[in-house]
């Protein structure tokens, strides 16, 4: 199910090229659907998004923007266990990302300079829920509230309909309690494009968050400096930095967790026991018997998932930097030790009783993460993702005047004789 590699320069390489192997260039088949079905919707709206819904979906929705009363009756009918949950995690991720926002700030000099800079939220920013069986209402929290938090004006949500047409109520229950303003039943490349350019119906977006789908995936990429994206997003990916000290049982179990979201989801032991390492495979064997993805975490496991045995806890760390991981889970003795040291992931879970679950959809740091390696320079999703900065600058005459010649000398050494007219200009 799992393969056992032994680190000595030359098996886990192999291995680890193979994982990054699956983060490869979008088909340019997928591609030029994709710009097919953009160009369409910038130049026909919503009757371009509604030809492909059907086309897509099988049939057009009950509606195209969900009346709020609909949205209000999936919370007044929810399972009150489900809203108490989303309540409690809603509430640890506010808490969390309140600690987030950041302050304008104006700086006054002696000489009457005046430096600054302003931080507010984006006016409009679209949130795309996948809607069919990987209807995902945590996400709706995870990017919904730091875009609150951060003040955007106005949310705007996408997600596909049902099979009968209709919205998905847990994906509605979570939109209700995160105060999402508007709901519009369309999903794919198209619901993207309809956001990026807007439509009759739908408004245009300054930003847009939410995963997909390769087509959803690829669209987000493809419209990028029209709209500003959250990231492109590859397959989900976890690794466990364990010793000794862990217990096989809850590292198997964590492997899978990531494991059964997609067949070429990565799950990788990185550990300097070799008993770990067998016990724990032994573990997969037995926990997979029971549950319901089994095909594709046996799948995923076999192609991505790797035991990979260490000389030392130094060379498992210097490991899992280079591979950047999306999750990355610490079951060493001693795990607080290595928060420093750690410095490539895009979130980490420390010891053994916080599971790469509890991230997901509980404890309050953001779950929407860099994947595919990028944690080496992009950062979790956050209410800075939200905001946008301006700065600011006011000089008197006098200011202006003892920078003249340090500004004419700079403008002038790179030909930009303009720049420096235009103080100089200002003394003659």
């Amino acid at each position: 199910m799992i393969k056992k590699i032994y680190a000595n320069g030359k098996d886990e390489v192999e291995f680890l090229k193979e994982v990054r192997r699956r983060n490869g260039e979008t088909d340019k088949k997928i591609s030029e659907v994709v710009s097919e079905i953009i160009e369409d919707v910038k130049a026909n709206g919503d009757a371009a998004v509604n030809k492909y819904t059907e086309k897509f979906d099988g049939k057009l929705p009950e509606y195209y923007e969900v009346p709020l009363d609909v949205i209000h009756d999936a919370l007044d009918e929810a399972d009150e266990d489900f809203v108490n949950a989303l309540l409690d995690a809603m509430e640890n991720i506010a808490a969390f990302h309140h600690r987030q926002k950041e302050q304008g700030f104006m700086d006054p000099h002696d000489n009457g300079v005046i430096l600054g800079q302003r931080v507010r939220g984006l006016e409009r920013v679209g949130l795309y829920v996948p809607g069919g069986t990987a209807a995902y209402p945590s996400s709706v929290l995870m990017n919904a509230i730091p875009a609150k938090i951060a003040g955007v004006k106005e949310i705007i949500m996408v997600t596909p309909p049902m099979k009968n047409g209709k919205p998905n109520p847990d994906i509605l229950v979570a939109a209700s309690i995160c105060g999402v303003d508007k709901v519009f039943l369309t999903g794919g490349a198209q619901a993207i494009a309809a956001l990026a350019y807007g439509t009759e119906s739908i408004p245009k977006v300054d930003k847009i968050v939410g995963p997909g789908n390769i087509y959803v995936a690829t669209a987000k990429k493809l419209l990028y400096g029209q709209v500003d994206i959250d990231m492109i997003a590859g397959p989900s990916e976890i690794l466990v930095l364990a010793d000794e000290t862990a217990d096989p049982k809850f590292v198997a179990a964590d492997l899978m967790s990531q494991a059964e979201h997609d067949r070429i989801a990565s799950a990788i032991l990185v550990t300097t026991s070799e008993k770990l390492a067998d016990d724990t495979i032994k573990e997969l064997e037995r926990q997979v018997a029971s549950l319901s993805r089994k095909d594709i975490i046996e799948e995923s496991l076999a192609n991505y998932g790797a035991a990979i045995i260490c000389d030392c806890v130094d060379c498992a760390v210097e490991m899992a930097n280079e591979l950047a991981p999306e999750h990355l889970e610490v079951l060493l003795k001693n795990p607080l030790e290595y928060v420093g040291k750690l410095d490539n992931a895009g979130s980490m879970f420390l010891g053994q009783y916080s599971p790469e679950p509890l991230g997901d959809y509980f404890a309050g740091p953001n779950h929407v993460l860099p994947t595919s390696g990028t944690a080496r320079f992009f950062s979790p999703l956050s209410v800075n993702s939200f905001t946008k900065r301006t700065s600011f600058i006011y000089y008197t005459e006098q200011a202006l005047l003892d920078a003249k010649t340090d500004i004419v000398t700079i403008a002038e050494k790179e030909g930009l004789t303009a720049h420096a007219n235009a103080v100089k200009v200002r003394f003659e």
